[in-house]
């Protein structure tokens, strides 16, 4: 099965530079790979960066774990072509929100396992990484929000089918389920405070400190699930912006 990818760069791109996959958010059952490209497009331009973006194949027609091996697939190829792509292999970022987040986490749990492509960094937006929904946040946002607790449930059903909540779901389809995660790279963690991923993004940052890794978190008070993105010109959306293009922008100078 060939994976579909798109790449962007700037027209004038000439030497190796760094390198962003981009995996795009839907809850697992929807969207395409140019969700969330603006974001693409603007670091291409600022940072002179490669990026990738990948279609992977979603829920429920293409249950776990599909979707989180196609992202892996179209990293490992990203990853093949660096050369091509004029990528520094030594600057690869992963980025992804929602459950582009969860599928870039589980992405990344499967290249320190399975020894494949070296991170530099991930970028988690919000991310969807836990099946189960037994925290505080998962059961405070019930009909309402665009991504309330219903839809988390039924996002997760599709992807993991009568496996969801139980023991038979491994930790690249719900890295909250991690018990090491020793061995990640530079992690980049946001979340809104009003959101039902709120605990299992917190969780997934003090894991990461706990197996002595690096962790950048920030919790927006009041912002609801992809504030940033549906009211960019709001301040809060400004600061979150401001905070995720910080951290990028010191994980890209290093060399």
């Amino acid at each position: 099965m060939d994976i579909i990818v798109s790449v962007i760069s700037r027209k004038d791109h000439a030497r190796p530079g760094p390198g962003i996959y981009h995996i795009h958010g839907g809850g697992m059952v929807m969207s395409n790979r140019f969700a969330g490209a603006s974001d693409l497009v603007a670091w291409a331009m600022k940072f002179d960066a490669v990026c990738v973006t990948v279609e992977y194949r979603r829920a429920p027609e293409h249950p776990d774990p599909i979707p989180v091996e196609d992202c892996y697939a179209g990293l490992a190829w990203m990853a093949a072509h660096t050369g091509e792509l004029l990528v520094d292999p030594e600057r690869l970022i992963i980025f992804g929100g929602s459950a582009g987040g969860g599928l870039s986490a589980g992405t990344t749990l499967l290249a320190r396992d399975r020894q494949g492509p070296k991170l530099l960094g991930q970028l988690l937006e919000c991310p969807m990484i836990d099946d189960r929904n037994e925290t505080v946040s998962s059961y405070q946002f019930q009909g309402i929000g665009i991504w309330a607790r219903v839809s988390n449930l039924t996002g997760w059903t599709a992807l993991l089918g009568d496996r969801r909540g139980t023991d038979e779901v491994s930790i690249y389809a719900a890295p909250a389920r991690a018990t090491d995660l020793r061995g990640l790279p530079p992690t980049f963690i946001d979340v809104g405070a009003a959101e039902v991923f709120r605990d299992e993004a917190v969780a997934y940052a003090s894991a990461i400190w706990a197996a002595g890794g690096d962790a950048e978190l920030h919790v927006w008070g009041g912002a609801f699930h992809g504030f940033n993105q549906m009211a960019p010109h709001a301040a809060i959306s400004r600061a979150a912006n401001a905070a995720r293009e910080a951290w990028l922008e010191r994980m890209l100078s290093r060399r």
